[in-house]
Parts: C-alpha cells; sequence; structure tokens
C-alpha cells in the first residue's frame, strides 16, 4: 500500500491530466497522483484494466474508490473541500455523481484538453 493517499489517472489521456491539474492546484490535501502507466499497479492492488476504465483511489488503509468516488476521495483531503465531497459519497448525489463521471469518460476525447489518444474502445468504457 501506498504511505499517502495516491489518485491514478490515464497519462495518455489529454483531458484526464489536465482534470488532475486542476485537482491538485485546487485541493491541497495529502494526497499523491500517478499516471496508471508509470505507477507500479500491483502495489496498489490494482490492474491495468481497472485503471484503463476509470481514475481510481488507493489510500494506505487499503481503501479503494473509482471514478467519481475517487474524485470525491481526493476532495476530501482538503479541509475547505471536506462538505462537498461528502455530499457527493452519499445517494442519490453518488449515483449523479457516477452518472456524470462516466458520460464525461466516454467523451473525454470531445472535451478541452481531449485528443484522439483519450478515445476509449467500446469495450474499455464505463458501464
Amino acid at each position: 500500500m501506498p504511505e499517502k493517499p495516491v489518485l491514478v489517472y490515464d497519462g495518455d489521456c489529454g483531458f484526464c491530466t489536465s482534470s488532475v491539474r486542476w485537482l491538485r492546484r485546487w485541493v491541497h490535501g495529502a494526497y499523491g497522483v500517478a499516471a496508471w502507466q508509470d505507477a507500479d499497479l500491483a502495489q496498489l492492488g490494482l490492474d491495468e484494466e481497472r485503471c484503463r476504465k476509470a481514475v481510481q483511489w488507493v489510500d494506505p488503509g487499503g481503501r479503494r474508490a473509482q471514478g467519481a468516488a475517487a474524485f470525491a476521495a481526493a476532495l476530501g483531503t482538503d479541509r475547505r473541500w471536506r462538505a462537498f465531497a461528502r455530499l457527493l459519497e452519499v445517494p442519490p448525489v453518488s449515483r449523479l455523481a457516477e452518472a456524470v463521471y462516466e458520460v464525461v469518460a466516454r467523451n473525454r476525447h470531445r472535451l478541452p484538453g481531449g485528443t484522439p489518444a483519450c478515445r476509449m474502445p467500446a469495450s474499455e468504457r464505463p458501464a
């Protein structure tokens, strides 16, 4: 397990990289970020398939989250964002956040910063 929480994202996706840059700029909690392509996935208890489908969160206690829940976990590390992060974890808001995440994931190649490399094959898109 990592020494501090880590957010694992798709380093080949311009939109994902821009999103992580935004997160690091505005959310000053104690967490790290790593492109899955450069991370030791086995040490984090992750696999490539899972990382291709969604952003991942792993903390030292073994807590894992993916998609919108991973972003909520990162937000929750900063006291200024903690209330919003908790809101994102409560149904029905959590279901709405995950639905939005899935739409964004399927269309990230069309979003600002997105490139053709961001296009996910249909078999790898979130359900």
